[in-house]
């Protein structure tokens, strides 16, 4: 029996009960007389009175044609009852089958929409889902366009971390430091130091890697030394001394030309030698080979081999050993051809190469620029619908509704070329080989950088106030142990691919692929950090001239809004308070921390509204990009366990900050913001695994590195959207 609540109708049960039965004893007795009737006369011998002849035939001569109307009562009474009776159960039946919701039974009618709450709870998962699936498909395409080559040594080759991968939110205006693309071949040689992904035990090489390592110990100290000497004054020094060393060597090698063309090859390459610098040497040389191949006759006595000697003399070492290994597929012969240059025909090349490229990431890259573009404007509604608008509760059960529908349409964009790009990367065959050389290529990289990072750290605490270096705290940390990580499924690779297990190697690679990105993403942050602390400690006191000139303009009433006179005389008191503040911070024995400094120079005088000078608007900048990279990092290596607020806040930062200038604060609020939601979610959210023994894989999980559908870890996210992402599964390297 169905439960009144579950019909939604409030009734006493056990008065219910009660008039069924009495029902049902009725209609029984009922029955029981109906059909004892005939039997009552039964017994009786004479169930028909003796009467006279004459009065039978009295009493028959009126019915003689047709039959008396008091026989039709009781048989009309019993069809009436049972009509209504009919009816009564019927409209029954259907009241209850509209209103029941007994798991099991079908509706007939359109099914109850749902209610705000449960469409908020399902709006707040499309967009973590749609998220993770966006920031997830960004970093695999990264080492997509690696392995193609596009961008190989730019931005395009650091992948996730400050390059081309991380342009989604916002275009980011410093580029991190280049990977070394000298150390992206071969296999990773068992010996014990931080390059250790080898058959071997990929725990302890990384462990020696990052405490013994000399060679990027001694980079390190290198880095450190440099950190505390150089200043941007020096660096605009050191470029304008560059720039003018080669115009000087520009000209140098046009005024060489002339004695090129009567010389011998020897006079030649002396002369080069002797008026070109060592630092751009190489440069005259190869301005010197291309005017001589534009101007030499047919009739110009020198052999091929000549040919060949003079160029390998005058290029440039890389290049010479291009030329000479044939590096290029397909092409020109060394001497060059119809009168180009050889070094012109590899330029030629490698565009052809990045040309091909593109073409064959075009799909992917336009995928992902689609569901990017689906994620902000599902996130923008959603702000909008946190601020209350619209008020109308139908218009925002509709807001909600779109919400979801953005989301599904970025994971069905995602979802329609995952396919393709399994296909394009062939990792369970021909293509996990050069897979594994660009993830192993970036391992080798990181693995000294986090030493380095690690140094760089150490110096700018001891030069910078705790709160400077708070947004890296950890950093270090955590990109260590994405490494160990990587390292076990890096050799879990290898393994793969000698037992031929196409599977296997799949899945092993796309784990190692995302924990080398995550810690590319936290070494990347310090680097990116100290630059920045440099940057803003050599703006501070042209920001506070600039913000004393803004003060000498609001005195003199050049505010762009009116404002009373006590209003005024606050907002400049409040504003001398801050400034005075800054400066006895900046001659004080104590360290403290620039970019906090600017913010609170920028905002004490924004409060004036007198327009703010250049100085101003560039601190405001670096502030606010700062505060939004900060929390991006943090949202992408933590993504496994951070919620809608904080990634909503965080699409409102990057459009506020692609803004302009006026909307810088506006960024750097909710930038702010969104970090501190982001670290509210993790520490409500704890350790994933905590009593697992694999190495690494809590912080995976917590990344979103790994899906956490197994007791392993689950499937590594890969490309593609909610249906596709979770494709490969992954078992934990033993």
């Amino acid at each position: 029996m169905t439960s009144s609540l579950f019909r939604g109708r409030p009734r006493r049960a056990k008065a219910h009960i009660r008039v069924r039965v009495t029902h049902a004893v009725l209609g029984a007795l009922v029955g029981a007389g109906w059909l004892m009737l005939p039997l009552m006369t039964v017994a009786t011998r004479r169930p028909v009175p003796a009467t006279s002849p004459g009065t039978l035939a009295d009493a028959a001569a009126p019915g003689q044609g047709g039959t008396s109307a008091a026989d039709y009562v009781l048989p009309l009474i019993a069809v009436a009852a049972a009509a209504v009776l009919a009816a009564y159960g019927y409209l029954r039946r259907v009241r209850r089958t509209r209103t029941r919701t007994t798991p099991g039974t079908t509706l007939p009618g359109r099914p109850a929409p749902p209610t705000i709450a449960d469409a908020e709870r399902q709006a707040r998962i499309a967009l973590v889902l749609a998220d993770d699936c966006v920031r997830t498909s960004r970093e695999e395409l990264g080492f997509v366009r690696e392995r193609f080559g596009v961008g190989k040594g730019g931005a395009g080759s650091r992948g996730e971390a400050g390059g081309w991968a991380r342009q989604g939110w916002v275009e980011k205006a410093e580029a991190g430091p280049p990977t070394a693309d000298g150390t992206r071949t071969g296999a990773i040689p068992a010996t014990g130091t931080a390059t250790d992904t080898g058959a071997g035990s990929g725990t302890g090489a990384a462990h020696g890697g990052f405490e013994a390592e000399a060679g990027a110990r001694a980079e390190a100290q290198a880095g450190t030394a440099w950190f505390e000497a150089e200043t941007d004054a020096d660096k605009r020094t050191r470029r304008k001394t560059e720039a003018e060393a080669g115009a000087q060597a520009a000209a140098r090698a046009g005024a060489a030309e002339a004695p090129f063309e009567t010389g011998t090859d020897a006079d030649r390459r002396t002369q080069q030698e002797t008026e070109a610098k060592p630092g751009t040497r190489a440069q005259a040389r190869a301005g010197a080979a291309e005017a001589r191949f534009e101007t030499e006759t047919e009739t110009k006595t020198d052999t091929d081999a000549d040919r060949r000697t003079r160029q390998e003399g005058e290029a440039e070492p890389g290049a010479r050993a291009a030329v000479r290994a044939g590096a290029v597929p397909g092409a020109e012969p060394v001497g060059g051809s119809l009168g180009h240059p050889p070094q012109e025909a590899e330029a030629q090349h490698r565009a052809t190469a990045e040309i091909e490229a593109e073409s064959a990431t075009a799909a992917f890259v336009h995928a992902l620029r689609g569901a990017e573009t689906e994620l902000v404007a599902a996130f923008a509604m959603w702000r909008r619908y946190e601020r209350g608008l619209p008020g109308e509760a139908g218009a925002r059960r509709q807001a909600l509704v779109g919400v979801v529908g953005r989301c599904a349409e970025a994971g069905r964009r995602l979802d329609a070329e995952a396919a393709a790009l399994d296909q394009v990367r062939g990792l369970e065959g021909p293509g996990a080989g050069a897979a594994l050389d660009v993830a192993e290529g970036r391992f080798r990289a990181l693995a000294a950088r986090t030493v380095a990072a690690h140094a760089t750290l150490t110096a700018l605490r001891e030069r910078y106030a705790p709160s400077a270096t708070d947004p890296v705290t950890g950093s270090v940390e955590q990109a260590k142990d994405r490494l160990l990580f990587a390292t076990a499924h890096l050799n879990a690779t290898r393994r793969s691919i000698d037992a031929a297990d196409g599977d296997g190697t799949a899945r092993n690679l796309r784990a190692a692929e995302g924990a080398v990105a995550q810690a590319e993403i936290l070494v990347t942050g310090v680097e990116r950090l100290a630059a920045r602390l440099r940057e803003a400690a050599a703006l501070v006191p042209a920001a506070l001239t600039g913000a004393e000139a803004e003060l000498s303009a609001a005195r003199h009433g050049r505010s762009r809004t009116s404002l009373a006179t006590g209003e005024l005389n606050a907002r400049l008191a409040h504003a001398d308070g801050v400034l005075a503040a800054v400066r006895e911070e900046l001659t004080g024995s104590l360290p403290y921390d620039p970019l906090d400094a600017l913010r609170r120079i920028t905002r004490a005088v924004e409060r004036l509204d007198v327009g703010r000078s250049g100085v101003l608007d560039t601190a405001a900048l670096l502030v606010a990009r700062t505060s939004l990279d900060s929390a991006d990092d943090f949202v992408t290596v933590h993504r496994g366990a951070v919620g809608p607020e904080a990634r909503a806040l965080l699409s409102e930062a990057a459009r506020a900050s692609a803004t302009g200038t006026r909307t810088a604060f506006e960024a750097d609020t909710a930038a702010r913001e969104a970090r501190g939601l982001a670290e509210r979610d993790v520490r409500a959210h704890g350790t994933p695994y905590p009593d697992t023994t694999t190495i690494g894989l809590p912080g995976a999980v917590l990344g979103g590195i790994l899906l956490a559908e197994d007791p392993d870890g689950g499937p590594p996210a890969t490309f593609g959207g909610p249906a596709t992402r979770g494709r490969r599964h992954v078992r934990a390297p033993g």
